[in-house]
């Protein structure tokens, strides 16, 4: 009875096999996985050449040199997002380069979508908190006090997930600062020296607030 039931097993799976074969399925299926696989060695390939390029902008002392490659490394970033939306890198790859073109505004649309939900999560702690930093220092050029209190959330949520960056400290100290959160400022100050004692900014802010 045993043989019975795995045969009639056994036939039954091949007749659903042989059903799904006929409808194509399995080579669909095998076509959808090779694509999205060479979908992400190409969009990791735009990445990498995109980071390259602003590498290199960077680099570069000549202004329009400078600005011409940051243009091509952020349309680069363009083609990795476009073949892999939901990878937070080349969304932040597309900020720093437009910002180094600056376009503050573009940037911190950029640095949006890499932080929200869907994308966030291709994102290791350390590279969170460094995007949140680059999204704080970009929203404190603008000086208005609604940025700067949306600044302060970042590098709150910054330091926490990376508390090893004594720039985020400072500029933390430096946002309590403009909204003249004296204590909050002092503590954010120390913490920049704990992690960085040779912090001459951080030093400095601590002297001259007492």
């Amino acid at each position: 009875m045993v043989i019975d039931l795995v045969t009639q097993a056994a036939l039954i799976l091949i007749t659903i096999f042989m059903f799904l074969w006929m409808q194509n399925i399995p080579q669909n299926l095998f076509t959808k996985l090779r694509y999205r696989n060479r979908s992400s060695y190409s969009a990791k390939r735009h990445f990498i050449i995109g980071a390259q390029l602003l590498a290199k902008s960077r680099s570069t002392k000549d202004r329009a040199s400078s600005a011409k490659l940051a243009k091509s490394a952020a349309e680069e970033a363009d083609k990795s997002i476009s073949l892999d939306p939901k990878d937070a890198a080349p969304h932040i790859l597309k900020a720093l380069a437009l910002d180094a073109q600056g376009f503050s505004t573009s940037a911190l649309e950029a640095l949006d979508v890499a932080l929200s939900p869907l994308t966030a999560k291709t994102l290791s702690d350390a590279e969170r908190g460094d995007a949140l930093f680059k999204r704080a220092e970009i929203k404190v050029k603008g000086s208005k006090r609604g940025r700067v209190d949306s600044a302060i959330e970042d590098l709150v949520e910054s330091v926490k997930l990376k508390g090893d960056n004594a720039k985020m400290f400072r500029l933390l100290g430096e946002c309590y600062e403009k909204k003249e959160m004296e204590e909050e400022a002092i503590e954010a100050y120390k913490g920049a020296l704990r992690v960085d004692p040779e912090c001459i900014a951080a030093r400095d802010a601590l002297n001259r607030l007492g």
